[in-house]
């Protein structure tokens, strides 16, 4: 048995499958850039009062699921649980709502997450995200801008007959005669609510709509919609992304049941969904963000407006899976080099390092394997070429090359394999 085994709700990425991540976490790069988004990188770990005053302390990140701490100095820290309040922290501590920083200010970030919950397929306590942030813009396109991408990301890995919900939560007058209604509708049902329900019902009774409790569905079915409380300018805001995305062709639901787990949020709000047997066929979300236009003020900033949304990279794993959606095939190998003979080690480690400084994937043996099983390993590891070098090789200085596709093979001179592989393999071997 093994002595030390790792934590519970935590996982070993190994190689095989980390090419898989690097693939997700690539593929973001590229299309992020084309959208003008520049990467940051916040601290794992942050002042506990950045996510208690952000999230709110009625959600469950905060009430249950946050890892805290008092560190040595006395200081309350947190693992991050969530990357949007970091990089809002960062936008904050660094003045990039400054005049000389162009607006909007928009970036990504990739990175692990932490909550303490109960570990289950897609959502371990160690998790990953891939999120992005704008920052200075109001606007409705603004709001498209960001959801055209989230959708436009889901589709380069392959995904199809995306379901994207749509709400929105309005401006704070919104909010505020809502949530009165709300409480006015749920009081009658108090005792019937569940615990966690009864605590949050006048502190934020929005927080009862995202309950996933059995007890609280059934009077979640029949609330008030927030759609009927909109102010006319929250209404029109949200009327204009609406005919944004009709103009874009991108299809929606307009869901008043999406109400996100965050208190940040205002306006509109989103999830993107796809069915998928990792996660029994049902839908399940893969994507979601919305709009937090009072956040940087809330913690300690000026007044501007922000949006984005964050991807769940386990979980979209597992959905591409299901669906055998294809990765990029796993660092291929063009070159191995087999040594036959004491004599030929040095010439065959030299010729390792020559073809690697020419930017060819290379590799050989080092544990003394015999020249068949050189041979196996050159053909396990799917190399494209092997290249033999033994005492007959040596002594007239050259080096046999095998193309594993076609099986043809020549004898070429060692020194200009050395400098020029890819001029000898596109002579010989594409005649």
């Amino acid at each position: 048995m093994v002595k030390y085994q790792r934590p519970r709700g935590t996982k070993d990425i190994l190689p095989g499958e980390t090419e898989k991540w690097q693939y997700i976490e690539d593929t973001a790069r590229m299309l992020f850039q084309d959208y003008r988004y520049r990467e940051i990188r916040t601290p794992m770990i942050e002042n506990y009062h950045v996510f208690s005053r952000s999230s709110g302390d009625t959600s469950d990140i905060v009430s249950k699921e946050m890892y805290d701490f008092h560190d040595k100095g006395g200081r309350h820290i947190a693992l991050r649980p969530e990357g949007t309040a970091g990089v809002v922290r960062a936008f904050i501590q660094n003045k990039l709502y400054g005049p000389d920083t162009p607006k909007p200010y928009k970036v990504y970030y990739m990175g692990p997450m932490f909550r303490y919950e109960h570990p289950q397929s897609g959502r371990e306590r160690e998790f990953h995200q891939i999120g992005v942030e704008s920052f200075g813009s109001k606007s409705a396109e603004m709001d498209v801008e960001v959801i055209a991408m989230a959708m436009d990301l889901l589709h380069q890995y392959g995904l199809k007959h995306l379901h994207l919900a749509l709400n929105t939560l309005g401006d704070r007058k919104t909010k505020d005669t809502y949530c009165k209604a709300l409480i006015k509708y749920l009081e009658p049902h108090f005792n019937e609510l569940s615990e966690d329900s009864q605590k949050r019902m006048h502190k934020n009774p929005l927080r009862v709509l995202d309950s996933k409790d059995p007890r609280d569905k059934k009077f979640v079915a029949g609330a008030p919609s927030i759609l009927d409380y909109l102010t006319p300018e929250a209404k029109a805001h949200f009327d204009r992304v609406k005919q944004l995305l009709d103009a874009l062709g991108i299809k929606y639901y307009v869901s008043p049941d999406v109400v996100r787990g965050l208190d940040y949020y205002n306006h509109t709000i989103f999830e993107i969904m796809v069915k998928s047997s990792a996660f029994g066929n049902g839908f399940t979300t893969v994507c979601a963000g919305g709009r937090y236009n009072k956040l940087v003020h809330q913690l300690g900033g000026p007044e501007v407006p922000g949006i984005g949304f964050g991807l769940g990279v386990e979980r979209l794993i597992l959905v591409m899976k299901s669906k055998h959606l294809p990765f990029p095939k796993a660092n291929p190998l063009d070159a191995f080099v087999v040594n036959i003979g004491d004599k030929a080690d040095i010439a065959s480690l030299k010729l390792v390092q020559d073809l690697r400084n020419q930017g060819i994937s290379t590799d050989r043996d080092y544990t003394g394997r015999k020249p068949g099983s050189q041979f196996k390993m050159a053909n396990k590891l799917d190399a494209h070429y092997t290249l033999t070098i033994g005492d007959k090789e040596l002594k007239n200085n050259s080096v046999s090359i095998k193309s594993m596709d076609s099986g043809k093979q020549v004898t070429v001179p060692l020194d200009k394999v050395a400098k020029h592989f890819s001029d000898v393999v596109n002579k010989d071997f594409d005649e």
